[in-house]
């Protein structure tokens, strides 16, 4: 089991609001020129939420939702102090509860 690691707030707020993508794009050409593999996904309407666990969370957050869910604390550190107005937490996965930890509640056609 691993313990995963979000950022989590609205859609609008992470992917409209914020340049979000120049972020994770420019952390993304980073890890490649460090040879590192990719510990970040960003996922709309997370499945995690959905788990009696996680019910004050998603009450807390508008949806839809979208997270950016990492293996990386520091990451997660780092976005929650450049953004500041989001929710962060962690949860561990596969469990129970949480069998896919990157799962979307969205269909993709």
């Amino acid at each position: 089991m691993k313990t995963y690691y979000y950022v989590l707030a609205s859609q609008r707020f992470l992917l409209e609001e914020e340049p979000m993508e120049e972020v994770l794009r420019e952390r993304t050409r980073h890890y490649h020129e460090q040879e590192k593999e990719i510990d970040f996904w960003v996922v709309k309407q997370p499945a995690f939420l959905e788990t009696p666990q996680m019910a004050q969370v998603k009450a807390k957050c508008p949806q839809p939702a979208v997270a950016i869910i990492s293996t990386n604390h520091q990451f997660i550190t780092w976005l929650k102090l450049r953004l500041e107005y989001v929710i962060t937490g962690e949860f561990q996965a596969p469990s129970e509860s949480i069998a896919e930890p990157l799962a979307s509640l969205t269909t993709v056609s």
